[in-house]
């Protein structure tokens, strides 16, 4: 089946899809997205991820042309036009053409995309024998400046701290705060276990709320298993039972080596496999 791409109501293949060079969000990266994933057919929490979208947009006084139902349906109809029965979905709303310099207000007809593809963030085997990051030395934007909760276009701040970890030999790196403390890694919220409690850090610490991080936090809340949202330091992580990192792209992908040193015995912990097993078999209902 060829891809059909949806802009603004229309689709288009992947060789005709276009927008204005004039749009603010390839020139200055003003707009925003979400990336969801496709399981069985349907989009994994699909209402969360617009909910969030909106409030991307409200944050930057971006509107968007359509309504949460609308999108909700165009969407699901976006899969189905794609045949696609496991997926992901980038969804993105630009501000719109408008003329060289920053003045949003004189942007008009932002654009809605629906991309539908297959992604492979990380090989298989690194699911099954664990991750190993760097710390970058590219610190999370301060919220003062662009809030981390915005999924905003501009991902720059993530793309050097991406660099750093490649150029190291990992596929991943460590972002922290302005603080100095645990944040995120550049596309992935981070987890940690100790003594049999799962710690992520707070919304405060400069992160982006995910949508399968709290999923991961729901179940093991329903597996009796502590929880908290806590400040946490590179200490805690290299002194961690377990830790592992999720995202819609990532899924859920235990780490076993941060900055050299071995988290736990360097292998995929137990609690780690049965949250993994758990979002599993929650993806597939």
């Amino acid at each position: 089946m060829t891809q059909q791409i949806y802009i603004n109501g229309e689709y288009f293949s992947k060789e005709d899809a276009k927008i204005s060079v004039y749009d603010h969000g390839l020139l200055y990266g003003d707009g925003i997205f979400e990336g969801m994933r496709i399981y069985g057919g349907k989009v994994f929490r699909l209402r969360e991820h617009l909910l969030r979208l909106w409030e991307s947009a409200a944050a930057i006084s971006l509107p968007i042309p359509l309504d949460l139902d609308h999108l909700t349906a165009d969407v699901n109809e976006a899969v189905r036009k794609n045949g696609l029965e496991e997926g992901y979905i980038r969804l993105i709303v630009t501000r719109g053409a408008g003329a060289l310099g920053l003045d949003p207000f004189r942007c008009s007809n932002p654009q809605v995309i629906i991309i539908v593809d297959k992604i492979t963030l990380y090989p298989a085997e690194l699911y099954e024998n664990g991750l190993e990051l760097v710390t970058a030395s590219t610190i999370r934007n301060h919220p003062a400046a662009l809030s981390p909760r915005i999924k905003s276009l501009n991902y720059l701040n993530n793309v050097l701290a991406k660099m750093e970890g490649l150029k190291a030999g990992c596929k991943e790196a460590l972002m922290l705060n302005h603080q100095g403390m645990v944040a995120e890694c550049t596309g992935d919220n981070v987890f940690i276990v100790k003594a049999n409690k799962l710690i992520t850090p707070p919304k405060e610490a400069g992160i982006l709320e995910g949508i399968t991080r709290n999923a991961v936090l729901e179940l093991a809340k329903k597996a009796g298993i502590e929880t908290a949202e806590e400040p946490l330091t590179r200490h805690d992580l290299y002194v961690a039972d377990e830790c592992f990192l999720t995202g819609s792209a990532a899924e859920v992908i235990p780490v076993v080596i941060l900055d050299g040193r071995s988290i736990g015995d360097g292998t995929p912990g137990p609690i780690t496999k049965q949250l993994n097993d758990a979002f599993r078999a929650l993806v597939r209902q």
